[in-house]
């Protein structure tokens, strides 16, 4: 019985190695766990100390007093305020006519992984666009020529602004919706390896990168507001570096137990996170819609 075969820190561990190996907004690279620190239950805070910078001054020789700054830190906190669960059950009669219960208990579990994963992923997603420090103007996409040099100049255009601000060059991403990409894969400034020195095309017309973006796709960016003619689809386009944002998760409770109503063995789980960002100067969101025509 699940009960007797149940073992919560093991479980909770497989949950967690599901949900990092599927996330797109919360993947290494992407944010970062900067802070996530010890969190055990919901409404927890985790606390973000921020070194404030030193002065820089002039220097004159023989008659400058130097006068050291004392060093101080800003203080902000990250709450974790998201509470996701899930709960399943197999009854003493299925389990008897299955040949393999545990393994059945096993799938659901990383059934349950995969749903949690996408629903926190799709709150990183939102907290990002909103949190961009930078909103390019809302762009109308037609599949064509025009469309895709729209398309690379938002590309551009983001490169510019995170530069502006200093942020790293390595480390950058664009995480895309289905329809942009589906646009940038007539473009061979996308899928050809040959507009980056290589004389191989990229295999099965795969995105990888572009100037200086790790382009990533994802079907939780946020729906955008631009109002482009049908049927055009509308979703942030986001371009980031991973300093910007910061995760924080932790699969709080597994358990596994006799329902009083019932006969069959059940399990629960409890999902705490939150997140934060942290450098909105590193994010750049553009509102794109994407009309691929029939």
């Amino acid at each position: 019985m699940a009960v007797d075969t149940f073992i919560p820190e093991v479980w909770a561990a497989e949950l967690l190695v599901t949900l990092e190996k599927s996330y797109v907004f919360g993947q290494p690279g992407v944010t970062n766990r900067d802070y996530e620190g010890d969190i055990s239950q919901y409404g927890d805070t985790v606390h973000i100390n921020y070194l404030t910078d030193p002065t820089v001054a002039t220097y004159t020789k023989n008659s400058t007093n130097i006068d050291p700054a004392t060093l101080a830190t800003d203080d902000d906190t990250m709450a974790i305020d998201q509470s996701k669960y899930f709960a399943f059950e197999l009854d003493d009669v299925d389990r008897r006519q299955v040949r393999n219960a545990s393994d059945l208990m096993g799938k659901a579990t990383a059934r349950a992984g995969s749903l949690l994963r996408d629903t926190a992923d799709q709150y990183i997603a939102t907290l990002m666009a909103a949190g961009a420090g930078t909103i390019l103007d809302p762009l109308y996409l037609e599949d064509g020529t025009d469309g895709a040099n729209a398309a690379f100049r938002m590309f551009r255009r983001a490169r510019a602004e995170l530069t502006r601000n200093n942020v790293p060059t390595s480390g950058r991403f664009a995480i895309i919706s289905p329809d942009l990409e589906g646009l940038l894969l007539g473009d061979a400034r996308f899928i050809d390896a040959s507009q980056y020195g290589s004389n191989t095309p990229i295999m099965n017309g795969e995105i990888g990168r572009a100037i200086g973006f790790r382009i990533l796709l994802s079907n939780n960016l946020p729906e955008g507001t631009y109002a482009g003619s049908p049927p055009a689809y509308s979703n942030f386009a986001l371009f980031g570096h991973p300093m910007a944002t910061t995760f924080a998760e932790q699969i709080s409770k597994t358990e596994a137990y006799r329902p009083q109503n019932a006969f069959s063995d059940a399990v629960k789980g409890l999902h705490l996170y939150g997140g934060m960002v942290v450098r909105p100067e590193a994010l750049v969101a553009c509102d794109v819609d994407v009309d691929l025509g029939e």
